[in-house]
């Protein structure tokens, strides 16, 4: 240092002092995420101004950033709710969400970065059981599942739709009864399978049975017809009919004319 120039120790501290202050203000913003800026002496946190997003920054090294995930994320609860009879119910709700990236700023203020604690996970336990406190074991567990999960997602909407956070989906992925009512449960369903299953065969076999009977009717309908038109006279011209194509057929036969009851002629064979 004795050797250096005194102009030279002037500079090399200024160069020491500007690479500390460039490590202290560079701030690289990742992917899928933005940065709220706090600047110490210029009010605070800012809310008026776009975040920070992805990519390098530079900020005075007396400010702050608070960097958050703005991509779509996932939360998972499970909670212990009461059905409409006071049974308890374990369900398991998993809600895909974001924070709304231009108001991000005043979720930073207003709720703070445990924004999930604050806000997310009260409303969707209270939408949970203020929904499913309105329908029975059996509704949730069978035919209700895509309405309650549906409710959920609204009520769970209306709360958090003025605080900074977009809601996409919320889904019901497990629902667990007591294990009496939930065996009780689809006994009555496999009850109510083997009723609209016999109801079936029911309705099948008597349908089988009016065809049967439209297909009798129809033939005791043909028979009365082709009765009521077969006189005596059409009778033997259908007999002179056949025993005129029976004459010209080579097997030996004897035909007897006019030897019936009904003047019909009687056909022998070789006997």
């Amino acid at each position: 240092m004795e050797k250096l120039p005194k102009i030279a120790i002037p500079f090399i501290i200024a160069v020491v002092v500007l690479v500390i202050i460039i490590t202290k203000s560079a701030v690289t913003i990742g992917s899928g995420e933005a940065g709220v800026l706090y600047k110490t002496f210029g009010g605070g946190v800012v809310t008026d101004e776009a975040p920070l997003g992805e990519g390098f920054h530079i900020v005075a090294p007396w400010n702050k950033v608070f960097v958050y995930e703005v991509r779509q994320q996932e939360l998972t609860e499970r909670m212990k709710v009461l059905s409409s009879n006071g049974l308890d119910i374990q369900l398991e709700a998993t809600a895909w969400y974001m924070p709304d990236f231009k108001d991000l700023g005043k979720l930073h203020q207003e709720k703070g970065a445990n924004y999930l604690d604050r806000v997310l996970k009260p409303a969707m336990r209270s939408a949970t059981r203020s929904v499913v406190g309105r329908y029975t074991p059996e509704q949730i567990y069978s035919s209700k599942r895509d309405a309650i999960q549906q409710e959920i997602f609204d009520e769970s909407k209306k709360i958090v739709n003025d605080q900074y956070i977009n809601l996409v989906e919320v889904l019901v992925r497990d629902v667990t009864l007591p294990t009496a009512i939930k065996d009780a449960i689809e006994r009555k369903l496999g009850q109510e399978q083997e009723s609209l299953e016999y109801e079936f065969r029911l309705v099948t076999a008597a349908k089988e049975a009016e065809k049967v009977i439209i297909e009798a009717q129809g033939k005791a309908d043909a028979n009365r017809i082709l009765s009521a038109s077969l006189t005596d006279k059409i009778l033997q011209d259908k007999g002179i009919e056949a025993t005129i194509k029976l004459s010209e057929s080579p097997n030996s036969k004897i035909i007897v004319i006019g030897s019936g009851d009904s003047g019909m002629p009687i056909i022998l064979g070789n006997q």
